[in-house]
C-alpha cells in the first residue's frame, strides 16, 4: 500500500493513515507537537484557537467510545465544530453508497474525516477519493493500523523513557490481529528503540513477524527479563471461538501479566495497555492499577496527541 498519499508536495502530512513508510523526523514532529498541547488540558479554559472554523466529522463504520471522545475533546480543544456521525444508523442502511456519504459531507463544507472501520485498507480508500481540502485521519481500520493509539503510546513512552536509542520493549498478546500491535512495531523501530520484543502463543503470531524487525517469544517469562517496557494488547473475546486458545483461564495463566511475571523486567518498568482492559485476562488489576502502569496517562496523552495529529494535517497544502 503506497503512502506518498499521506505527504504533500512540501513533504507535510496530509492524511495520517498508517505508521508504515513515514520518516522519524515525522514521527518525532507529531510528537514534539502534542507535547505542546500537552498543557491546555490543565487550563482553566481549555481552549485554543487553532481550527476555530473548521468542522470536523467523526465517521465511524464500528463503535469505539472512547477512540471517539479522545477524537471529539482534541478537535473542540482546538476551537473546532465537530460532527459525529454512527454509520451503521444512518445513510448506510438505507444504501446509500459510501462515496455517496462522503460526497454530501463535502458538499456541508467538511475539512477532516476521522475514519473507523472494520475493514482494513477503509481510510486509505476513502482518503483517495476525498476532495483536495479535505484531510482523512485513521482511527482504526480492520487488522491493519490504529496510528494514533501508536503514537499516544510513543508519546506516553518519551514521557517517561526519552532514550528510546537504549530500550527494550516488550509487546505482548494477540499480535495476529492487532492493527495497535502493527502500528506499534512501526512506530517503536522509526523512533529507534533498540530492541522490540512479541510474547504470544505461536496460534496469535502472524507467519514472518521477524521480518519487521523483532525478537520472537513464546514464554512469557523468559520475554520479559530485562524490559523497560510491556504494552499489553486486548485480547478479543471472539478470538477464544476460533480455536485459537484453549480459555481464558488458560490464556491468563501463561500470557496474562501478573505481579510474579513482572518482577521479571526491569525494577523501573512501565505497563502500558490501548483499552479497554480485560481484567483477569491480559492483565492482573494489581498491575494495571499499580505503580508501574501509566495506562490513564495513555488516556490523557491522546488528547494532545490527536491535537497534534489534526492541527499538522489540516495546516498542510491548503494554500497550495
Amino acid at each position: 500500500m503506497s503512502n506518498n498519499i499521506q505527504i504533500d508536495n512540501s513533504g507535510r502530512l496530509r492524511h495520517f493513515l498508517t505508521i508504515e513508510g513515514l520518516n522519524r523526523a515525522l514521527l518525532t514532529e507529531i510528537l514534539d507537537t502534542a507535547e505542546s498541547f500537552a498543557a491546555v488540558g490543565e487550563q482553566t479554559v481549555k481552549k485554543v484557537p487553532l481550527l476555530r472554523g473548521k468542522t470536523i466529522v467523526n465517521l465511524f463504520f464500528e463503535p469505539s467510545t472512547r477512540t471517539r471522545t479522545t477524537f471529539e475533546l482534541a478537535a473542540k480543544r482546538l476551537s473546532a465544530d465537530v460532527l459525529n456521525i454512527n454509520v451503521s444508523t444512518s445513510s448506510a442502511t438505507k444504501g446509500e453508497t459510501l462515496l455517496d456519504t462522503l460526497r454530501n459531507l463535502e458538499a456541508m463544507h467538511c475539512d477532516m474525516f476521522i475514519v473507523r472501520h472494520s475493514e482494513s485498507g477503509a481510510a486509505h480508500f476513502i482518503a483517495s477519493h476525498v476532495a483536495p481540502h479535505v484531510s482523512v485521519i485513521n482511527a482504526g481500520d480492520g487488522r491493519h493500523a490504529h496510528p494514533t493509539q501508536a503514537m499516544l503510546d510513543m508519546f506516553t513512552l518519551r514521557r517517561h523513557k526519552p532514550d528510546f536509542g537504549r530500550l527494550c520493549v516488550a509487546i505482548v498478546g494477540d499480535i495476529m490481529h492487532s492493527r495497535v500491535a502493527r502500528a506499534q512495531i512501526h512506530a517503536l523501530t522509526t523512533l529507534g528503540v533498540a530492541e522490540v520484543r512479541v510474547i504470544a502463543p505461536k496460534t496469535l503470531l502472524p507467519a514472518q513477524i521477524e521480518s519487521l524487525g523483532v525478537h520472537v517469544y513464546h514464554d512469557l517469562r523468559a520475554g520479559l527479563r530485562g524490559v523497560d517496557v510491556i504494552m499489553t494488547l486486548r485480547l478479543q473475546h471472539e478470538r477464544m471461538l476460533g480455536a485459537m486458545l484453549p480459555s481464558e483461564r488458560e490464556y491468563f495463566h501463561l500470557y496474562g501479566l501478573t505481579e510474579e511475571k513482572l518482577a521479571y523486567a526491569k525494577p523501573d518498568v512501565i505497563v502500558m495497555h490501548p483499552g479497554p482492559i480485560n481484567r483477569g485476562v491480559e492483565i492482573d488489576s494489581r498491575v494495571a492499577d499499580g505503580g508501574h502502569s501509566v495506562i490513564l496517562q495513555q488516556v490523557t496523552h491522546g488528547i494532545a496527541l490527536r491535537m497534534a495529529i489534526m492541527t499538522l494535517a489540516m495546516r498542510s497544502g491548503k494554500e497550495e
